[in-house]
């Protein structure tokens, strides 16, 4: 199967869940609602276009919800220590860059397993939110902070406009730069990558950074939108991110993949939350939903993979 004929397929479990829903609520179709689906589709685009960058080199990184959390205390404690708003959030952004460069070190150089390594520092990550904050959430910030989580730009927030700026960058980077190329062929064959003399360790640096700078900025949005830094804020952020990307098309074993196809993705995840809420179904109800969507979609993608090998 084809990566356009999977999006395909997407697109269209897409439309009949909309109409489904549609029939189901006469609420499901308005404006306000649909608004309230992309605010909140905004923050898994974000966090799973950086893990669709990971993913399409044949890694993975289970980090990126400790990494939000760590941000948004970061920010926190920024602000509340007398820095202003924009410094805050840089700082917040270099803490995510910095574990993502640790991840990309650990994987790159010593050549350790990416799942082991982003495990351990998804608890080291969570440990040092926990040790700032003493366990105790950090409350009240700047209007010009709560802005990034529940102000307006016109009819949209700014979570949504920064969702929509992150995915036109990563389709850009993905599909027409050599970072791009490179991380696709990480996935497909790195050996050959390495023997073509191309600085494969970079560019997989390269590619944990930008995961880790996307996590930062969920944990901006997040942080903004509760007006709270939660040390045990994003759990679950990292599954989410794997169906989003799984599901979008991107083979987990590395050398294809969709900016697209995760936004899409991210787009159903979404809209099913928001129809399974208005349909007064319970929350874990809902988490048994992504956990289906995440098996169903490696058996896919698994499927499709050996079905490519037998058709070469």
């Amino acid at each position: 199967m084809k990566p356009n004929i999977a999006q395909l397929l997407l697109g269209l479990v897409l439309c009949i869940t909309v109409l489904l829903l549609s029939i189901a609520s006469p609420f499901f179709m308005t404006w306000d609602n649909w608004r309230n689906i992309l605010d909140q589709s905004a923050l898994l685009v974000i966090i799973a276009i950086g893990m669709t960058f990971v993913i399409v080199t044949g890694a993975i990184d289970l980090s990126v919800g400790s990494v939000a959390a760590l941000s948004g205390v970061c920010m926190a404690v920024a602000m509340h220590a007398g820095m202003a708003v924009a410094t805050a959030i840089l700082l917040g952004l270099a803490a995510g860059a910095l574990v993502g460069t640790s991840n990309g070190l650990l994987i790159s150089r010593l050549n350790l397993n990416p799942f082991i390594v982003t495990l351990g520092t998804m608890a080291v990550a969570r440990g040092v939110a926990l040790i700032i904050t003493k366990g105790i959430p950090i409350y009240g910030f700047p209007a010009a902070f709560i802005w990034w989580g529940s102000g307006h730009i016109g009819a949209l927030n700014p979570p949504i406009l920064l969702a929509i700026l992150i995915t036109l960058l990563g389709a850009l980077v993905l599909n027409q730069t050599k970072l791009g190329y490179y991380a696709l062929a990480l996935g497909g064959n790195e050996e050959a990558l390495r023997r073509t003399g191309v600085a494969h360790q970079t560019y997989k640096l390269i590619i944990y950074v930008i995961c880790g700078i996307t996590a930062a900025i969920g944990g901006l949005v997040v942080t903004a939108r509760l007006n709270t830094a939660e040390p045990l804020a994003g759990s679950m952020f990292e599954l989410d991110a794997i169906a989003a990307v799984v599901l979008g098309g991107t083979d987990m074993k590395g050398g294809r993949g969709s900016i697209i196809g995760t936004v899409m993705a991210c787009l159903l995840l979404g809209i099913l939350r928001n129809g399974l809420t208005i349909l007064s179904i319970p929350s874990y109800y809902q988490q048994l939903t992504i956990g289906i969507i995440i098996l169903v979609a490696i058996i896919v993608s698994e499927l499709r993979l050996k079905n490519a090998w037998e058709n070469d």
